[in-house]
């Protein structure tokens, strides 16, 4: 035997130890197969459009000027006709609310002149709203939103509790809810089913009073002289059949 010596074998194999991983410069994952070859195939989600501006509204215009008394006259035609009728509807409401408030009847007035004052206003306010919404708000609502609504054909009734009807007609609702009510009552009042009590009276006027009011200035308000002139022309004006 020679000076070095070899162990015996054992008959065992050591396993060859795994190669050293070289390091990936790029810092990307080298990992191949189905799963990365979707990943690469994902599409990058798409920026969102940027939403559009919303057109200038004839309200956001440079200042018009002045008109002439002639022209005035024209553009504001309708509110005047629109503010004959809500000075009617302004007094009979004071007439009654007055009375309520002060715990009687005028003087002038008897019992069934005092119900039928009410029931007047209720019948004229309906055949005013009727009258508005068939014939005077389409007109306007092909160039104004205030009188416009998608929802269909008057009356009004039919738009209850739609959104997309528009503020004036939403008034007209709320008005007619709370009118309804009240002239119920009066009609149970003059048929001698109830006894008038006007306490009560007042509070069925409570629900929409408010509204009622705020109806009758808004509506004048739109359609006068300085709003009407920034959708209509003089010709227009003249041509509208109301």
């Amino acid at each position: 035997m020679s000076d070095t010596e070899i162990p015996p074998s054992s008959g065992e194999v050591s396993a060859p130890e795994p190669p050293l991983e070289t390091p990936n410069p790029s810092g990307c994952s080298t990992e191949s197969g189905p799963s990365a070859a979707a990943a690469a195939a994902k599409p990058e989600p798409e920026p969102e459009p940027e939403p559009e501006p919303e057109p200038p509204t004839p309200a956001a215009a440079a200042p018009l000027p002045p008109l002439t008394p002639a022209q005035f006259r024209v553009y504001n035609r309708l509110a005047e006709q629109m503010e004959y009728f809500h000075d009617h509807f302004r007094q009979s409401w004071n007439t009654l609310y007055g009375a309520c408030a002060a715990g009687r009847r005028p003087a002038a007035l008897s019992l069934k002149q005092f119900l039928n004052e009410g029931l007047h206003l209720c019948a004229y306010l309906t055949a005013h709203h009727r009258i508005e919404e068939t014939h005077l708000y389409p007109i306007l609502g092909r160039k104004m939103a205030a009188f416009r609504s998608s929802a269909g054909p008057p009356p009004s009734r039919q738009f209850k509790g739609l959104k997309e009807a528009n503020e004036l007609l939403r008034q007209h609702e709320a008005i007619h809810e709370g009118m309804d009510v009240f002239e119920a009552y009066l009609r149970e009042c003059r048929a001698g089913e109830r006894e008038l009590e006007l306490g009560v009276l007042k509070g069925k006027m409570d629900t929409w009073g408010e509204v009622l009011m705020r109806h009758l200035d808004q509506e004048v308000r739109d359609l006068s002289a300085e709003n009407m002139r920034r959708y209509y022309t003089i010709e227009e004006m003249r041509a509208i059949p109301i």
